[in-house]
């Protein structure tokens, strides 16, 4: 794929959240998970089956990729469209991919019906979300800017300007800051500090990466 169809920044679950509802003494355990890869989101489908291995059903959504390219749910048991596509639709509403949701129902004793299934897997899937925190990954690369003492204020008022993460100065015989810019704003950057620094800079760039 090229750098350039990547895109700038996506939204994904930083670790594992749970949250549980109760609907009609049914018990329904919303389970959240990082997940980059189909392997890993099964891989976590399957260790929540052997934990809650006398439930009824572990249904679940998942989203892969950084364009959230693969989509997969599965309703495991439940009549069709009332807990796969539920999950997967709170997935897409939060904008998330790399990200994947299960949710366990003991079962009360009490039909739900088809609509009140869709309700508890939703309200369930959304539990979790809330209890969960989102990070927000970004196409970018860092800059490193080494500079002699006389223009290292200048320089380091300049990046922290920005608003850009930037690492802890380190002081040699030269000063060398490094922060990390989104692509789309390196140029502009690298440009603000040589006219600050009148071509007395020393740049580097890293290869791109989401942070």
């Amino acid at each position: 794929m090229e750098e350039n169809r990547l895109p700038a920044s996506y939204r994904s679950v930083h670790a594992k959240a749970a949250a549980e509802i109760i609907e009609k003494k049914s018990r329904f355990i919303g389970e959240i998970f990082p997940a980059a890869t189909e392997e890993e989101a099964l891989s976590h489908i399957a260790a929540v089956k052997k934990q809650y291995y006398d439930a009824r059903h572990h249904c679940s959504a998942f989203i892969c990729g950084t364009r959230g390219e693969l989509l997969r749910s599965s309703d495991d048991g439940e009549p069709q469209g009332t807990a796969g596509k539920p999950i997967l639709a709170v997935l897409t509403g939060a904008g998330l991919t790399n990200t994947l949701i299960v949710v366990t129902r003991y079962f009360g004793g009490t039909l739900l019906g088809t609509g009140g299934l869709t309700r508890a897997y939703t309200q369930a899937a959304q539990a979790a979300l809330s209890a969960a925190q989102i990070d927000t990954h970004t196409f970018g690369q860092d800059i490193t800017a080494t500079v002699s003492y006389s223009l290292s204020g200048a320089v380091e008022r300049a990046l922290r300007k920005t608003g850009f993460a930037m690492e802890t100065p380190v002081y040699e015989n030269d000063v060398r800051f490094t922060v990390f810019v989104p692509v789309a704003h390196a140029d502009a950057l690298i440009n603000d500090l040589t006219n600050i620094c009148s071509g007395n800079i020393d740049i580097s760039l890293s290869d791109p990466r989401y942070n």
